[in-house]
């Protein structure tokens, strides 16, 4: 061990002697001695690299369900999209890699340049007209947004769609726990939300309206009906949208939302078991100045040259937390750097592409399940993008270990997402046999006929 501590023989006692000690026994004194390592590690030899990476390669075998082996036709959050190699050697550049927090514009021009060109895609796909230099995940987008829409109407009463993810909306619960924002979670009727005419559970009117487009079942919402809602009450509308869909479906900033939250992880970033992934965040001109994290801006320096810079916030919104509107301090910058490659590299034609071969193969699959025994769809919705859920006469649980034995991740249990009692999107027996299936324009004809012809087999008793 002696070989990788940092500190020499000699450093050590010019501290101790400083500090006016005989021994470093004597410097941890105040730690418990049951607490105190004695005789040191028991470590074993080191071993060659080579038989490390082999020894991790057998490690990772290990864990069953891989994407990079199976089939993959598992979302709910997190899909198996393509990522082009110019976007992994482009990214993983040493500028983006190695790049600092941008406070000193005059050395971060390039980095900054990115970001400014990630929020544009960002704005265009809400419909916005400005969006944020990313957040962690779509998760903590959607505490954001929903601090910003309580903040701005003056009202923490918060109606929240159960169509919205349910990992998203328990994030949000433990959020509201400790602000004291009140949520009122609104049910789902055959899969979209059933939302009250007038002030219905809590007896409370809404200060924020949280929607989801397409829903997490899949299933398309009506925003406008959200938004006539929201003007009655006077409240701020957020939208959990697909980034994907965006490519065929009207913009949520179209239909009237007054901010756009999602998942950038399908752009750029892989699987990579849940994580690192990339929050989206736009939002109207009207709320800019509580727009969370950072906000990259374009103007021009002494000479006259086109410059980037951070910008609408000073340094202390990062360090001072009673003078910020968010203590989010940071972003993903280089997830972000990630999306803003691949969708320069797709293009507006090739995004719409990419969601037309999603919406393609997904009701593809839809009609090749049409009277199949043992599957059903879950709800009565045909309006479905890149996913939709069904109805497995077993457990969905059990179907998925059964499919992962016939070389295909079936999908996501739905008792996984929202417990086996259900949840306001669906009843208790719908969770336990609700299996929620994803298709990317990765999935081939033939990988879906093979799908069904196993799902078939294995949803049946």
């Amino acid at each position: 061990m002696a070989d990788y501590l940092p500190h020499t023989d000699e450093e050590v006692a010019s501290m101790l002697a400083f500090l006016g000690l005989s021994s470093t026994d004597e410097l941890f004194a105040t730690v418990p001695e049951a607490l105190r390592l004695a005789g040191g590690l028991d470590l074993p030899s080191g071993r060659p690299e080579p038989d490390v990476l082999a020894h991790l390669e057998d490690l990772a075998a290990a864990n069953e369900g891989r994407a990079d082996r199976l089939v993959c036709f598992a979302g709910a959050g997190a899909y198996d999209h393509e990522v082009p190699p110019a976007v992994r050697a482009l990214a993983g550049r040493s500028e983006f890699v190695t790049a600092y927090t941008p406070y000193q514009p005059e050395v971060a021009q390039g980095v900054l340049q990115a970001v400014f060109e990630f929020q544009t895609m960002v704005a265009r796909l809400a419909g916005l007209p400005v969006a944020n230099a990313s957040l962690y995940d779509g998760a903590s987008a959607l505490v954001e947004a929903v601090n910003l829409g309580a903040a701005a109407s003056g009202n923490p009463t918060v109606w929240v769609s159960a169509g919205v993810h349910p990992h998203w909306r328990a994030v949000l619960r433990t959020f509201a726990a400790g602000t004291g924002h009140r949520l009122v979670e609104v049910p789902l009727a055959d899969g979209r939300t059933a939302w009250p005419d007038a002030v219905g559970a809590g007896g409370r009117a809404p200060g924020v309206l949280v929607a989801g487009y397409p829903n997490y079942l899949g299933c398309l919402e009506d925003l406008a009906a959200v938004r006539r809602l929201a003007d009655a009450h006077g409240a701020l509308v957020v939208v959990a949208a697909d980034p994907v869909a965006a490519g065929l479906l009207r913009s949520a900033g179209d239909w009237g939302a007054d901010v756009v939250v999602g998942e950038g992880q399908a752009f750029g970033t892989a699987l990579s078991f849940g994580g690192p992934y990339l929050g989206l965040f736009a939002c109207t001109l009207e709320q800019v100045r509580r727009l969370p994290g950072r906000l990259v801006g374009e103007t021009v320096d002494l000479e006259g040259r086109r410059a980037y810079v951070t910008t609408l916030r000073a340094r202390e919104q990062d360090i001072r937390r009673e003078k910020a509107t968010s203590n989010v301090c940071t972003n993903q910058t280089l997830m972000a750097v990630a999306a803003a490659i691949q969708l320069g590299w797709l293009g507006t034609s090739g995004l719409a592409e990419v969601a037309l071969r999603c919406a393609r193969g997904t009701h593809y699959l839809r009609e090749s399940l049409q009277g199949s025994a043992g599957v059903r769809p879950l709800t009565g919705s045909t309006a479905v993008v890149r996913e939709l859920a069904v109805r497995t006469e077993v457990p969905a649980r059990t179907v998925v270990e059964r499919m992962a034995g016939e070389g295909f991740l079936a999908g996501v249990a739905l008792s996984d997402l929202v417990g086996d009692g259900g949840d306001g999107s669906v009843p208790a027996a719908d969770a336990e046999h609700g299996l929620l299936v994803a298709v990317t324009e990765r999935r081939t004809r033939d990988e879906i006929d093979r799908y069904v012809a196993a799902l078939e087999k294995a949803a049946r008793r």
